[in-house]
């Protein structure tokens, strides 16, 4: 083979760079291609044209590098690669693949930058090319913010695409034909005569040519499978109970281990004894880490046991320790020396308030655990020539790094074996329990641990979502929305994640405020400014990060607003929308909802409309106030995410995200007490209960000119939505999460 095959088939470069990003990092290195992990190790026989295909005359593989966490981005991916190689759905496997900086994320700039994503102006778009460019160089291989379907749209066809032509070229060379008399189906190569070469008969030749390069993407009136309700490839394995999770895996010779780190986050291990516990049937040892204790045994239940036996004394939190105080600190944040950036400015709110009757609120949004079913988990083998790692993670290549600084080595000598999760909501972006499981694994060499979380432990270190406070000022006139004053403190979600993964943090927390300062509307006069809080207890991202909590602010706000204004909520909304894309949302969630205004006498009919990542998402909802509490009724949600690749799956994800965030805005929050988070198991932190679930009805619209992703854009709006038709119920105004502080449901 050829020097110039040899380079193509090892690396595979999607689009060009922008200049932008070469002028920042170099333009060799933005266009420079990473190499294709898929090339190392073929055996002979075997053909891979770019990092996301693989084939053999046994069978073909699809890489599908964004974790699976359950929001069904395997099928999706695979899906994708598919559409373009004409595949059928069971004709290939699929696997995550091993860490590798050319599954680098090209969709991660557009939540790394501070514009709106309505913004496609010249400095807006030159900004996210450098962040682009920035992801490239770096290798950052993420699972997150929504964006594997806008980073896999492009390139997973282009990759499809790739091998479809190589492998007709490779037909056209075995049979002697005119490459241009081929076309594919089913798998195969169709030559002129009709016959059907399989791809797998074609494996040998391909692995001789090298890989085409210029491809032509299919038109979308030819599309087979984008669009279609595809049944997901994890579908019967996950409702016959045989999909394995990280918690189901066994290694021969493995040990079990469970932990106990101080449940004051980040507080130290003064001392403790663990006579009793190294007594106990089946205790093989219990050893010291940072911050706690392990206790190796021959089952998880006898680990989990002993470890509650060891007496353990424990030093204090470094963040206050009563709830109250966390609220007293964010509470004395709104001062000019934390103000972390005022995102809009809009008109002269100073003016427009001067002299003018105002409303004013202030607004809670309290810390909520992760609490994902599948509790965290992991194994791990540590040898002096390499470590091996089990583990579900959204950050592969973080994970190699971090374990290999523990285990003395680098990070190329870490395997990551990544498995299907059973749920994250952001939880397995973090790294403490792998840190834990590798200072078990290092005194343990040669020796698989299998360290699971206790539900328990699981709680009590979960980095929660951050706590949040708003406070409003705002004025209405002749019957409209005049002006907004809104403030948000809250301590920097992303400054205590990157700080634990060892990562800088530049510039100000986009996040503190996100869900209110983007918000596309253009109200006459708005401000909209972020503090930011000292830190208090340790946070991380949770499900659609900050629009949540800013988002239940602002849009409870806005429709105090229009309240006082006398107007019709969902009629002003649409009037202050200031994006035809986002305005059209708003609009048939009216239509499909059959919206005749709030409603009252017990009915009530809250609307609310979030933006985040990218994806501009409206909520109706129906309740009724009955003499023990409040039904939901009806959720009716429209959304528009551009091109919905699979249809089945985005009905599930919104339905099971709008439930999600009902039963947390309803039931669930984290408080300290003692340092130590109160809540311990689901029976504190409840979800909605099956006959809680109301009706829902979805539509989505795909006029956006960017296709986005929908793994948590359906979870801001939710809560406002909840708490506008409550009090349009009721009259009761709920300004604080949860809401059942205030209020009963049934």
């Amino acid at each position: 083979m050829s020097r110039a095959g040899k380079i193509a088939r090892r690396t595979f470069l999607i689009g060009s760079a922008a200049i932008a990003g070469g002028v920042a990092f170099g333009i060799y290195a933005v266009r420079r291609p990473h190499d294709n992990p898929l090339a190392d190790g073929l055996a002979e026989g075997e053909a891979t044209f770019n990092p996301w295909v693989k084939i053999s005359s046994d069978g073909i593989t699809l890489i599908t590098p964004h974790v699976d966490v359950g929001q069904g981005v395997a099928s999706a991916q695979a899906l994708l690669i598919a559409e373009e190689m004409d595949l059928d759905m069971d004709q290939f496997q699929i696997s995550f693949g091993r860490p590798a900086a050319a599954y680098y994320n090209t969709a991660l700039a557009a939540e790394a930058v501070p514009f709106m994503a309505t913004d496609e102006g010249r400095a807006a778009e030159t900004m996210r090319s450098v962040m682009n460019a920035a992801m490239k160089v770096m290798g950052m291989q993420t699972t997150g913010g929504s964006t594997t379907i806008p980073d896999s749209f492009d390139k997973l066809r282009q990759a499809g695409a790739v091998a479809r032509e190589t492998l007709k070229l490779a037909a056209a060379q075995q049979e002697g034909v005119d490459v241009a008399a081929l076309r594919t189906e089913g798998g195969a190569v169709i030559l002129p005569d009709g016959r059907a070469l399989p791809y797998t008969d074609l494996a040998e030749v391909a692995a001789t040519i090298e890989p085409v390069a210029e491809v032509a993407l299919r038109d979308p009136s030819d599309w087979r499978l984008i669009g279609q309700p595809i049944p997901r490839l994890d579908m019967v394995a996950k409702s016959t109970g045989t999909q394995d999770f990280g918690i189901d895996l066994r290694v021969d010779g493995m040990v079990h281990a469970a932990v106990r780190i101080n449940p004051r986050q980040g507080g130290e291990m003064l001392g403790f004894e663990a006579s009793a516990a190294r007594e106990m049937r089946g205790v093989v040892d219990v050893l010291e880490i940072p911050g706690g204790i392990a206790v190796i045994a021959d089952n998880t239940w006898r680990a989990m046991r002993a470890a509650d036996a060891v007496e353990i004394e424990w030093g204090p939190a470094p963040y206050p320790a009563e709830q109250d105080a966390h609220w007293d600190a964010l509470s004395n944040s709104f001062t000019d020396d934390k103000l972390d950036q005022t995102w809009r400015d809009d008109g002269d709110v100073e003016s427009a308030l001067d002299g003018a009757e105002t409303i004013e609120a202030e607004y809670r949004s309290p810390y909520v655990a992760h609490a994902p079913l599948e509790p965290l988990n992991a194994l791990i083998r540590v040898d002096p020539e390499g470590v091996e790692v089990w583990t579900g993670h959204q950050m592969p290549r973080l994970v190699q790094t971090i374990v290999g600084r523990i285990t003395g080595h680098d990070a190329d000598q870490v395997t990551l074996h990544n498995q299907f999760t059973g749920g994250s909501f952001g939880h397995r972006l973090e790294l403490e329990y792998l840190k834990h499981a590798a200072h078990i694994a290092r005194q343990l060499p040669g020796t698989p641990v299998k360290l699971t979380y206790s539900r328990e432990e699981d709680f009590a270190h979960d980095f929660p979502r951050h706590i949040a406070m708003g406070r409003g000022r705002g004025s209405v006139a002749n019957g409209q929305v005049q002006a907004m004053d809104l403030a948000i403190a809250a301590p920097s979600v992303m400054a205590s994640q990157l700080s634990r993964a060892d990562l800088p943090v530049v510039g100000p927390d986009l996040q503190i405020a996100a869900g209110a300062w983007n918000n596309p509307y253009a109200l006459p006069h708005y401000r909209m400014r972020a503090y930011r809080a000292a830190e208090l207890a340790p946070v991380s991202s949770w499900r659609a990060v900050g629009s949540p909590g800013a988002g239940f602010v602002f849009d409870s706000f806005l429709d105090e607003l229009i309240h006082a204004a006398g107007a019709d909520p969902l009629e002003e909304r649409i009037r202050l929308m200031d994006h035809q894309v986002s305005r059209q949302v708003l609009e048939r969630v009216g239509e499909i909802a059959n919206w005749t205004g709030p409603r009252g006498d017990g009915q009530g009919r809250g609307v609310a409309f979030v933006e985040s990542f990218g994806v501009p998402f409206a909520q109706i909802i129906d309740v009724t106030a009955t003499d023990r509490g409040i039904r939901i009724d009806h959720v009716f949600a429209s959304c528009d995410a551009g091109t919905i690749v699979d249809p089945v799956n985005f009905e599930s994800q919104v339905q099971g995200g709008i439930v999600w965030a009902l039963g947390h805005a309803m039931n669930c929050e984290i408080t300290y007490s003692d340092g130590m988070a109160e809540q311990s198991n689901y029976h504190a932190h409840e979800g909605m209960r099956i006959w809680q679930v109301p009706q829902i009805t979805l539509q989505a619209l795909q006029n956006n000119s960017q296709i986005r992703g929908l793994g948590e854009p359906m979870v801001p709006p939710a809560a406002p939505a909840l708490a506008n038709a409550i009090f349009a119920a009721t009259g009761q105004r709920i300004r604080e999460m949860p809401f059942n502080r205030h209020i009963d449901f049934i």
